[in-house]
């Protein structure tokens, strides 16, 4: 595909957003147009570990006797949690008899209801047991994830499925990381499925497609899920120095942010386009309670998703929106600070919970929390902590009798009575990653 067919009707709009990374005039500039990669990723990392450093420094100043520091007020247990996980999915890898089908959410046995590879959600398997590799250190555990990852690779030319960054970024991408391309042939499925993904971009509108639904119309449906795949195509596009990557990427996130959120700062679920001109032609929801709504898990995701892009990018707009977006979450929090499914539910406070949305959002907190300045990077830390101090204590850690997971009391699709009130396998994810970055900020 080339550079012009890729190119949006607003292209240049891409260049006056943060840091400008086109060095030419032209509406899809080569790879070597922009910053060199290592250039940027230096320049990334390194404002990254200040942010971190400085966060703990300014914990420690703060410890006087009237202002005790966030970390030591709010410690978590996390060796017993740990060992918690590790008991769950020593038994949940013990039940399974075949890698055909894989854990999605509880049955009302306690047992897990699987479904097929090609499922949204097939990757948080083989990503939660690289988590829980990442705190134990236990090579056994990275030897299971490396199966159940593999047990997806055969999707990975798929180009009717949007959510190849959740599937592939969430199994193979965490065992890149961790490895550090000690497994041959990861790097190729990553690339693969990154290419597959680029194959629904359309230029008109400027964002990658999310459903199929309804394209024999002409609607093309965006939501806002979509951002938590652009991490993905950013890793391809610091492995090959190609930039149609890098320029997909930022035409759907600034495209996103334009069209995505409301005056508020809260977002719409779903944006359809027309396949054509690229206009929007209408904005609604499908898992949420309205149209106008603020469904809990598509704010996370937009949280998570846009703190995502300003680690990858250092592009000040996607901080800002990131900042924004949690800024409106924290506000509507209950007590507890687990959201109800949709914060503008009508039954609150009898509607259910969804504390998959609150393991996302404890998890983008914390690294918001490395870019911050205090007192933003003290409250986000301690916003993030407070989640997971929540999270982890009896009434969402699911007892050992009912259930081989984790995390219960999320919902994943109300308003279709599907995965209401429930252990998914996508909560666990998240907040063991989320217990990994806290981890790694009390050791620094």
């Amino acid at each position: 595909m080339s550079c012009e067919a890729l190119a949006p009707a607003d292209a240049g709009a891409i260049s006056k957003v943060g840091m400008d990374v086109k060095r030419s005039g032209k509406p899809c500039p080569a790879a070597k147009d922009y910053l060199p990669i290592d250039l940027q990723y230096t320049i990334v990392m390194r404002n990254t570990i200040f942010g971190i450093c400085c966060m703990m420094l300014g914990l420690c100043s703060s410890c006087g006797p009237e202002n005790q520091s966030i970390a030591k007020k709010t410690q978590l247990d996390v060796n017993r949690i740990v060992d918690l996980a590790a008991q769950r999915y020593s038994k949940t890898l013990a039940t399974l008899t075949d890698t055909l089908n894989i854990p999605r959410n509880a049955r009302t046995d306690g047992t897990w209801n699987q479904t097929p590879s090609w499922d949204w959600t097939s990757g948080f398997f083989s990503g939660t047991l690289w988590q829980i590799y990442a705190l134990t250190g236990d090579k056994k555990w990275a030897k299971s994830a490396q199966k159940w990852s593999n047990a997806i690779a055969s999707e990975v030319t798929s180009t009717n499925d949007h959510d190849l960054g959740f599937q592939f970024y969430c199994s193979f991408g965490n065992e890149l990381r961790l490895f550090n391309m000690r497994t041959p042939g990861v790097k190729e499925i990553l690339r693969t499925a990154s290419n597959s993904l680029t194959s629904r971009y359309n230029p008109k509108s400027g964002v990658i497609r999310s459903w199929d639904w309804g394209t024999e119309k002409g609607v093309e449906p965006t939501i806002i899920d979509n951002m938590m795949n652009l991490e993905l195509l950013m890793w391809a596009f610091g492995e090959t120095r190609d930039s149609t990557y890098y320029y997909v990427t930022l035409s759907h996130a600034d495209t996103t942010l334009k069209n995505h959120f409301r005056k508020d700062f809260s977002t719409y679920h779903v944006v359809d386009y027309d396949s054509i001109s690229g206009k929007v032609i209408g904005k609604r929801t499908v898992q949420g309670h309205s149209k106008n709504s603020m469904w809990a898990r598509g704010q996370a995701w937009a949280i998570y998703g846009y703190a995502m892009m300003y680690r990858e990018t250092g592009i000040p707009s996607y901080l800002e929106q990131a900042k924004r977006a949690a800024d409106v979450f924290l506000g509507n929090l209950p007590q507890d600070g687990i959201p109800f499914w949709d914060f503008n539910a009508p039954d609150i406070p009898n509607s259910p919970k969804d504390a998959s949305a609150g393991a996302i959002t404890a998890s983008a907190l914390l690294e918001l929390a490395s870019f911050e300045e205090q007192p933003k990077k003290s409250m986000y830390f301690g916003e993030s902590l407070k989640i997971l101090k929540t999270l982890s204590a009896d009434k969402y850690l699911i007892p050992a009798s009912e259930s081989l997971g984790l995390v219960h009391h999320s919902t994943g699709h109300f308003t279709a009575g599907s995965e209401v009130d429930d252990h998914i396998i996508y909560a666990d994810y998240y907040y063991l990653e989320a217990l990994n970055r806290y981890q790694k900020l009390n050791d620094e």
